[in-house]
């Protein structure tokens, strides 16, 4: 009985893993700089954590419309529909590329609200010009997510992968030149961060066009656009899946964004610990959305043919193996809670070192938090994935949204603010949020495919 799930565990992760590596290569970025910055003070890791938790929310909206791309590439290619795929890719780039100019535009407007949110106010002058460069970033990073999205629906996932890894040198290495002013370079402190970042990104887009132009099977694909010429069915299509999954993934990052808000409440120190904390779940976060796409894609291509007791079958191998790692991450986060904080702070600095050293403390109790809801979120994720792939998003986008804002969100801001529980009590309503977003996108998921199974069992001949 197991057997038939186990057995598509070494495919699964073979189609999933170099999107792991490319998504835990964004998220390497960020803890490349965290890491790095945290070694100029505790201040300085607020500021990046509070100026990132607006391009976080603008990240969220154009990851999760650029999602729309996978799965109609994956059906196109199912079908072995080349024109319906190359539709697919130009639409949404389109569509990708004006919502980076749009969401960069809406971050410089709502910088001045850093000013009226109670936080730190040495953490906000960091943050500011921070943040200016980093915003611009969205443009590239989200042009990016489009031919990532568009590959991903091919099967083919190592591209974005590469692409990463090359960002990932590329951002360390000037974030040593810039922040620290290295062989002879000026010393710009957290702006040599955010340069860093901005460079990387638009390599990034650069670099994956031309793997793509070296691959004969993308030719097909990438050839004749005609930018200048599109339909709005396909236009609209595209918006119909991407708009619910954008909001879906938002109001996922908005509950996490707003951690790092209540935590700026409580003082730097906590917002400091909540980025640690943040940060390392992210990484791990990665791997369940790595698996995430191969249910997309995988779903995607049995939907093309129809084939939906083995779309279900497929989908539950990818929960199994999800939980599986989940909870191999766990024991890591519980066994390693007091280590894992102390990669972040210099421990030897002198004049932090009282501040350095109840950073780690705080870290370490919401490391225990993000232990135990590692397989909430990484279910919740993967089940998101294969809906994706079903392109049924309008539910799950309620589902999500009642989970963590009507449900998660009051227990974090009551738990957070009103008792003694602080930072723990935030990430206690991140915990809850995430459960219930899982328990009910897995019922949601069983459901459809029964009825899908049973609708084509009924149809004449199973069509």
């Amino acid at each position: 009985m197991l057997a038939q799930y186990t057995r598509e565990f070494s495919y699964n992760l073979k189609l999933s893993f170099p999107v792991m590596l490319g998504m835990l290569g964004h998220t390497f970025v960020a803890f490349a700089d965290n890491v790095m910055v945290g070694q100029l003070g505790t201040a300085e890791l607020a500021a990046v954590s509070l100026g990132n938790s607006f391009v976080f929310i603008a990240i969220s909206l154009g990851i999760g419309f650029s999602t729309a791309i996978t799965p109609l590439v994956a059906e196109a290619d199912g079908a072995g529909d080349v024109n319906k795929g190359r539709a697919a890719l130009k639409h949404g780039l389109i569509l990708c590329t004006g919502l980076g100019l749009l969401l960069f535009a809406i971050l410089l407007f709502a910088k001045p609200l850093m000013y009226i949110m109670d936080q730190p106010g040495e953490v906000v002058e960091y943050a500011m010009p921070y943040l200016d460069l980093v915003a611009f970033s969205l443009i590239p990073m989200i042009m990016f997510q489009a031919l990532k999205q568009f590959s991903d629906g091919l099967s083919e996932t190592k591209y974005a992968m590469y692409a990463t890894v090359l960002a990932n040198i590329i951002n360390i290495s000037l974030n040593y030149l810039l922040i620290f002013g290295n062989l002879g370079f000026p010393k710009m402190g957290i702006i040599g961060a955010a340069i860093g970042t901005l460079v990387s990104r638009v390599i990034m887009v650069i670099f994956i066009w031309f793997l793509f132009r070296q691959n004969k099977k993308f030719h097909g694909y990438i050839t004749g656009l005609k930018l200048r010429e599109y339909s709005k069915a396909m236009f609209a299509k595209i918006i119909n899946l991407g708009f619910p999954s954008a909001l879906q993934m938002l109001f996922e990052v908005a509950i996490f964004t707003a951690a790092i808000w209540l935590s700026g409440v409580l003082g730097k120190n906590p917002q400091a610990a909540n980025q640690i904390a943040l940060n390392l779940s992210s990484m791990t976060f990665m791997v369940a959305t790595g698996l995430s796409v191969a249910a997309m894609i995988r779903v995607g291509n049995q939907k093309g043919l129809r084939n939906f007791h083995e779309l279900r079958r497929i989908a539950f191998s990818v929960f199994f193996l999800t939980i599986i790692l989940d909870v191999i991450f766990a024991l890591c986060f519980w066994i390693f809670r007091d280590w894992l904080p102390t990669m972040y702070l210099d421990q030897h600095d002198i004049s932090n070192q009282a501040d350095n050293f109840e950073v780690m403390a705080i870290a370490a109790k919401l490391l225990m938090v993000a232990a135990v809801f590692q397989i909430s979120d990484g279910v919740q994720v993967a089940v998101l994935g294969a809906l994706r792939g079903l392109q049924d998003v309008k539910i799950p986008t309620f589902i999500t949204f009642v989970a963590y804002w009507i449900i998660g969100f009051p227990i974090s801001y009551y738990l957070g603010l009103h008792t003694e529980w602080g930072s723990t009590g935030i990430w206690m309503g991140l915990l809850v949020g995430l459960s219930v977003s899982a328990v009910l996108l897995y019922i949601r998921f069983n459901r459809l495919t029964q009825r899908l199974i049973r609708s084509k069992d009924k149809s004449p001949a199973g069509v």
